[in-house]
């Protein structure tokens, strides 16, 4: 991987979101626009993505209100959720394909390595983080006041995984890169969550995955883009019912 570093990193006023009173932007005027909402973790994948490559200028963001969706939001792209990108008159969802698509398509640093093996494991990890996400968040859904087997096999991975590479903290070592940026959102949610839940600190005995996670908050393209604690979770539970 290059070692080139994020591009210097300016703190924007983030837009307000948009509801179902708000008029559309200038749809397919030539502007690429991430849609997202700011407490969605799919969303901040891209989100991290746009910063750590400096495309502030290039990408605008538009908020979306999950609560209150424009109608106009759904005739564009019509699973209408977040997030989506538009981009060359197309508006395009996924997050991981997001990622991958911002990174191999704008200028900025790259977050994938030039090292086949390292390669090899990236598309390990992003393809596994699918499972991960929904195995533990399972956990954080249950009534039970314990997390599940699979829930603390899945964070043991993630520990085990961080141990591949000794050359740096991160997934890949030294390399911040897209398998770092397809866990991180999650990581920030279940260490809440399942802590004011289930009385559950996932980072008990994981030594590298608190490295890693102080490692994280040092990256000024990610520690934009994280919300308040007790916003992300007051959020969750209203939006699942929880207690």
């Amino acid at each position: 991987m290059a070692s080139v570093g994020p591009f210097s990193f300016v703190k924007e006023v983030l837009p307000l979101p948009l509801n179902s009173t708000s008029p559309p932007p200038r749809l397919f005027d030539g502007t690429t626009r991430l849609y997202l909402a700011y407490v969605c973790p799919y969303a901040q994948r891209i989100w991290i993505t746009r910063n750590y490559k400096g495309l502030e200028e290039k990408i605008e963001l538009v908020a979306i209100d999950l609560r209150d969706r424009p109608a106009w939001y759904k005739e564009i792209y019509p699973e209408n959720k977040v997030p989506s990108l538009e981009h060359n008159n197309q508006v395009k969802g996924g997050s991981l394909n997001l990622i991958k698509f911002i990174n191999t398509h704008f200028r900025g640093p790259t977050l994938l390595p030039d090292d086949p093996e390292k390669q090899t494991f990236a598309e390990e990890l992003l393809s596994y983080s699918d499972y991960f996400t929904k195995t533990v968040f399972a956990s954080v859904l249950s009534k039970e006041d314990y997390i599940s087997n699979d829930a603390v096999a899945a964070l043991d991975k993630l520990e085990e995984s961080l141990l591949k590479f000794e050359d740096g903290p991160f997934f890949l070592g030294q390399g911040f890169s897209l398998a770092d940026i397809a866990y991180a959102p999650f990581v920030e949610r279940y260490l809440i969550f399942l802590n004011d839940m289930k009385k559950y600190d996932i980072t008990k005995g994981r030594p590298k995955l608190i490295l890693w996670i102080k490692e994280l908050n040092k990256i000024e393209a990610y520690t934009a883009t994280k919300r308040d604690p007790q916003e992300l979770l007051t959020h969750t539970k209203r939006k699942f019912g929880l207690a």
